[in-house]
C-alpha cells in the first residue's frame, strides 16, 4: 500500500523531493563535452544525465537530394547501468525496442521544428542522445540537450562561412508534468512518475508555441481545468530551460 504524501504548509502534497509543484530539478548543461563532434553537451536534471552530441554531414537522405533542405534526425539509448539494474544493449539483441525508436523520432521531429531547412541547406545533422543516468524525464532532457547540441553545431557551420542566414528559429524544450498526489506538479523525477495519475511530456518553442504534447491517465483520469493547470507548469519551465539553453550556447 503506498504512504499517504505528507503535506506542507500550504497543504499541498509533499514531493519526494521536497520541490514546490512549480519547480524544476536543479539544471546543468556543460557544453564541448566531447572531441570530435561538431557540437557536443552533457546536460544533468536532477539525477537524469544525457549525453547529447551533434554530427554534421555534408549529404541528406535521397528523398531530399537536389531540394536545397537540409535534415535534423535524432539517435537515442540508454546505457545498460543507466537505471538501477543492468539493463541488455539493445545491439546484443539485434534490434531496437519499440520504447526507443519512439523516443528518437520524438526527439527528432521536436528538433525540426525550430529548424528552417532551406537555409540549412542541403546537409544532415544527427542529434544521439545516449542516457548515462536516468530518474525520469529522459526523453525531455533530451530533447533540450539535443537542442543545446545542434544549436553548437551550427555556430560552427556560420562562423565557418558554410551557411549564410541563421537556420535555428526558435530553441525547442521540452518538460514533464503530471497529476502526483492528486495535485498538478512540474518536471516528475522516477519516484513521482512511478505513482502519477495522469503523466504528460510537453515539448515547445522558446517562444511559447507547441511541438507535442503526450498526454495519458496512468489509473486515474484528468479534468480540463487539470490539462490547463498541467500547461501552465509546462509553460513555466520550458520558458527557464530554454533560459538555460541561452546562458549554455552564449
Amino acid at each position: 500500500m503506498t504512504p499517504t504524501p505528507q503535506k506542507n504548509q500550504e497543504g499541498y502534497a509533499m514531493r519526494p523531493s521536497g520541490r514546490n509543484v512549480d519547480e524544476l530539478r536543479p539544471i546543468s548543461i556543460e557544453t564541448g563535452v566531447t572531441k570530435h563532434a561538431e557540437g557536443s553537451c552533457l546536460i544533468k536534471v536532477g539525477d537524469t544525465h544525457v549525453l547529447c552530441t551533434a554530427s554534421l554531414e555534408e549529404r541528406v537522405p535521397p528523398w531530399l537530394r537536389n531540394t536545397g533542405m537540409g535534415w535534423v534526425t535524432a539517435e537515442y539509448g540508454m546505457l545498460p547501468r543507466s537505471t538501477s539494474s543492468r539493463m541488455r544493449r539493445e545491439a546484443t539483441a539485434g534490434k531496437q525496442g519499440g520504447r526507443t525508436v519512439e523516443i528518437q523520432r520524438l526527439i527528432g521531429r521536436s528538433l525540426r521544428a525550430g529548424v528552417d531547412r532551406q537555409a540549412l541547406g542541403e546537409r544532415q545533422i544527427t542529434v544521439d542522445c545516449d542516457v548515462i543516468q536516468a530518474d525520469g524525464g529522459t526523453r525531455c532532457a533530451s530533447i533540450t540537450g539535443g537542442w543545446v547540441a545542434l544549436r553548437l553545431a551550427v555556430q560552427k557551420l556560420m562562423k565557418a562561412g558554410d551557411i549564410v542566414s541563421d537556420p535555428l528559429i526558435d530553441p525547442v524544450a521540452a518538460v514533464s508534468c503530471g497529476i502526483y498526489a492528486g495535485q498538478p506538479v512540474l518536471d516528475l523525477d522516477y519516484p513521482e512518475d512511478s505513482e502519477a495519475g495522469v503523466d504528460g511530456n510537453f515539448v515547445m518553442t522558446g517562444t511559447g508555441r507547441l511541438i507535442e504534447v503526450q498526454m495519458s491517465a496512468e489509473g486515474s483520469t484528468f479534468s480540463r481545468a487539470q490539462m490547463d493547470d498541467l500547461m501552465g507548469l509546462a509553460e513555466k519551465g520550458v520558458a527557464e530551460l530554454v533560459a538555460a539553453q541561452k546562458a549554455a550556447v552564449a
